[in-house]
């Protein structure tokens, strides 16, 4: 597969792109889902409410915001593939969270519905073919294809798992 050329998504999501290395996209949302299994078993329970400012998110709500993202991008990618004609909703990241119970739920049940949720989507991935891969839509206002959503979905959880590690002194053993 070939990395997706700057004009099938707009230039925000050029961070979350370059983040995934290689060309070889599913092996990296594969490798993810390990990164998650370790997240999920190295950090006490005590760490895992924590935040290292004020009004930031927890790591739980950190890592509850990756599982919304898998869906959202995982929805996107599904609709666009299919040939989707309508606009796709965007979404407010700090409101998902808000609303959600992640600050509540153990790291360990959010790992294990990512996982499940990731598991969904790479099965979906590995069914394109060419043709669904470079088919593009509309989200909210801006043209994407469905290899650039896939590659925006892991590049958007490496984004955050790099966060956890920088800014919450998590360790994936």
């Amino acid at each position: 597969m070939h990395r997706p050329a700057p004009g099938e998504y707009t230039p925000y999501f050029e961070k979350y792109i370059a983040l995934v290395p290689g060309t070889d996209l599913l092996a990296a949302l594969e490798a993810q889902i390990v990164e998650i299994e370790q997240l999920a078993g190295t950090v006490t329970a005590e760490r895992e409410t924590y935040c290292y400012a004020n009004g930031k998110w927890s790591v739980r709500e950190v890592l509850g915001h990756i599982i919304d993202g898998e869906r959202v991008f995982g929805y996107r990618v599904f609709c666009i593939s299919r040939g989707e004609t309508a606009a796709l909703p965007l979404f407010e990241d700090n409101a998902y969270v808000a609303q959600s119970s992640y600050r509540r739920r153990r790291l360990a049940e959010l790992a294990e519905e990512f996982i499940a949720v990731r598991r969904s989507n790479l099965l979906l991935l590995g069914t394109f073919s060419g043709e669904d891969w470079t088919r593009q839509g509309t989200v909210g206002t801006y043209r994407v294809s469905s290899r650039a959503l896939a590659f925006i979905m892991a590049g958007h959880a490496q984004h955050h798992l790099k966060g956890l590690q920088e800014h919450y002194g998590v360790c994936m053993a």
